[in-house]
C-alpha cells in the first residue's frame, strides 16, 4: 500500500462519490475504480457500498479508514520531524490558497520560493474560503479571504477595496438600472455587495443577477456590456482607465475583502514554514 492510496481512501469517505473524488485528484473515474479494486483485494474486504446518494463505509470498511488517518498523520509527522532535525531547508510545504491569490499573486512568490529552497515540496490546494476554513487543520498555511479563521494564528496581509465595473456610466441624478453579474465566491463576499447594494437602492438597481462560476468569467461578461460587476481592485486595475466604475464605500470608507495568512500555534517551527510565512509578510500585494 502506498501513501497515495490511504489519501484516496480517506477523500473517497469525505467526498462520498467516485465522480466527485475523481474530479478533485484530477485522475479518471475508471483510475479511481481501479484503485478502490485493488485496495479491496490487498485488505480483502468491501470498504464502501454504493447507495444512489453517496458511498457508505462498512464496518470493515470504518477500521480500515482509520488506519489510513493513522498511516498518514505518522507520514506528516515523520516528515515534520526530519525537517526540524535538519539545518538545511527542505521537507514539504502544504498550503490551502484561496483562488483569487493563488491566480494573481502566488505563482511568482512560489517561483521566488522554490528558486531559494529548491529540497522544498509544495503541496498546494486551491478554492474558495469557505471551504479552505472548513479543512484548514490539514494544511500548514492558509491564505484566505473574508473573515480570519477562528482558533488559529491570522495575519493580514492586505485590504483588496471593492469596485463596481460597467461599460455604461454611473449617473448622478438617476437610478442606474442593470443586471449585476456576480461570480463563485464565499458567503462574506457576497453578503459585503449585497450590503452596500442595499444602502444604495438610491442610486443602482440591479434587475436581475447573472451568476458565473470565475472571476475572470464575471470580467468578460461585464466588457461585453451584459452587466455591472463587483470586482476587488487586484483584480480589475487594468479596467480603470478603459471602464466606468465607482468605488463602494459606506460612511466615507472604503468596503475591502481582507486577505489573512492562518496557521495552527507551532507550526512555524518547521523552517520551510517560517520562511514561507517571513516571504508573504515581506510581499507587497498591492
Amino acid at each position: 500500500m502506498r501513501i497515495d492510496d490511504y489519501t484516496l481512501l480517506l477523500k473517497l469517505d469525505e467526498i462520498g462519490t467516485i465522480r466527485g473524488t475523481a474530479k478533485a485528484i484530477l485522475i479518471s473515474q475508471p483510475a479511481v475504480t481501479q484503485r478502490l479494486k485493488y485496495i479491496e483485494e490487498y485488505f480483502g474486504e468491501k470498504i464502501f457500498i454504493r447507495t444512489p446518494k453517496r458511498l457508505m463505509l462498512t464496518s470493515s470498511g470504518e477500521m480500515i479508514v482509520n488506519h489510513a488517518k493513522s498511516v498518514i498523520e505518522h507520514e506528516v509527522s515523520i516528515k515534520n520531524k526530519l525537517a526540524q532535525s535538519s539545518e538545511e531547508v527542505q521537507g514539504t510545504l502544504s498550503i490551502a490558497c484561496s483562488s483569487l491569490i493563488s491566480q494573481r499573486f502566488l505563482p511568482a512568490i512560489l517561483a521566488e520560493y522554490t528558486r531559494k529552497f529548491p529540497k522544498v515540496a509544495i503541496d498546494l490546494v486551491t478554492g474558495i474560503s469557505e471551504d479552505i476554513k472548513r479543512d484548514h487543520k490539514n494544511y500548514h498555511v492558509c491564505i484566505i479571504r473574508g473573515e480570519k479563521l477562528k482558533e488559529s494564528t491570522c495575519i493580514r496581509l492586505f485590504d483588496d477595496p471593492l469596485f463596481i465595473f460597467d461599460t455604461e456610466e454611473f449617473p448622478q441624478t438617476s437610478i442606474k438600472e442593470r443586471p449585476i453579474i456576480s461570480f463563485k465566491s464565499d458567503d462574506s463576499m457576497h453578503e459585503l455587495v449585497d450590503h452596500w447594494l442595499y444602502h444604495h437602492q438610491d442610486q443602482i438597481k440591479p434587475v436581475k443577477t447573472i451568476r458565473v462560476d470565475q472571476i475572470e468569467t464575471c470580467k468578460q461578461f461585464m466588457k461585453q456590456g451584459l452587466g455591472m460587476a463587483v470586482l476587488p481592485k487586484s483584480v480589475s486595475d487594468s479596467l480603470m482607465d478603459t471602464y466606468a466604475h465607482i468605488p463602494l464605500t459606506l460612511d466615507g470608507v472604503n468596503v475591502t475583502r481582507d486577505t489573512w495568512i492562518c496557521y495552527q500555534e507551532g507550526v512555524r517551527e518547521l523552517s520551510q514554514v517560517d520562511q514561507f510565512i517571513e516571504a508573504l509578510q515581506t510581499e507587497k500585494f498591492l
